[in-house]
This record gives C-alpha cells, structure tokens and sequence, in this order.
C-alpha cells in the first residue's frame, strides 16, 4: 500500500468537511482542507497533497479543474471522489482522468476507510489509456512516455532518492541509472 502523509479534503458542505477532517487527523500527518476551487488553487500553488479527497460538484467549479491542477504536482496524488450529484458520465470522465475511486453521497466513514485501502492498495487501469493512444502514437512514442513518466513519478515520490525511486519501480539503482541517462 502507498504511504500517504499529505491529505487534501475538497469539500464546500462544511459538516462533512469536518467530519471527514476529524476521521482522518489521527489517520494521517497532514491534513488541509479547502471549499472552493479557488482555495485549491492558492494551496497547491506550494503544498502538494498525496491524497485528495474531492467532491465533484463546489460552488466556484468542478471535480474536473481541480484535476487540472493536481496534474501539474509531482507526485500526482492519489484522488478519491465523492458527490451525490455526478452523474454516470461524470463518473466515466473523472475515472478517465485518474480518478482511483468514487463514493456516492451520502457516504459513511467505514465505506470512506474501505474505499481509501482501495485506492492506496491498488494502481489505477493502464489499458484505457494505452487503447485511446492506439492509432494517435506510434509503439515507440508510448513506450518512452510510459518509460519517462514512471521515472519522474518515482523519483518525485522519492524526494529524487535514486535507490528509493530504484525500489519503487521494482527494478535496480544501476539499470534507473542507466535509463535516466539515456533520456
């Protein structure tokens, strides 16, 4: 399972936002909250979280452009959405932007912890995204891009420890050594 210290709730109902932050101070070093997108966006501007917890629906914006700016931090965080509005679609769309997991409003703290062992246990689908780049990239190019992204994740991860980020690729400090000079 993922080690998470760094969590971010995103949520403009203010009792469940501190329940959720109550629940889950004792469970993790660092916990920061925030109701709007705009809140979100002055944040990680300099904190990056490892965990995001984010409902869908906020009074400035969606789910989709926080995505937009936890896209930009290294390492990505781990998001878990949660909203008793999105639709089937929604869903769809924010699972396809690396959404781990969705829980349905209203949303018990058990059904939070079970769904936060999932998403930290488990890496997200490859497949989808490697058959939207059929036929828009050649094998090359994805295979370098896959290659590129996994070393910069690691390393991020790792504060730029190569034998950390050597460890969480399940390969050898020589061999990321060697990859990391090839780029």
């Amino acid at each position: 399972m993922r080690v998470v210290g760094r969590v971010l709730i995103v949520e403009d109902n203010r009792a469940l936002l501190r329940t959720l932050e109550g629940a889950l101070r004792g469970r993790f070093d660092e916990v920061r909250t925030c109701q709007t997108l705009d809140e979100v966006a002055r944040l990680v501007a300099h904190w990056t979280p490892e965990l995001m917890i984010l409902d869908f629906q906020l009074p400035d914006g969606d789910a989709c452009a926080v995505l937009d700016l936890a896209a930009l931090r290294e390492p990505a965080p781990v998001v878990v959405a949660v909203s008793g509005a999105a639709s089937a679609a929604d869903s769809f769309a924010l699972a396809q932007r690396g959404v781990r997991a969705f829980v349905p409003k209203p949303l018990t703290l058990a059904k939070l912890d079970q769904v936060l062992e999932l998403a930290l246990s488990s890496a997200p689908p490859l497949e989808p995204h490697l058959r939207q780049a059929v036929g828009h990239h050649g094998l090359a190019a994805v295979t370098e891009a896959v290659r590129s992204t996994m070393l910069d994740e690691a390393l991020a991860r790792s504060a730029g420890n190569r034998r950390g980020a050597a460890r969480t690729l399940g390969t050898s400090r020589q061999l990321l050594q060697y990859l990391l000079r090839q780029r």
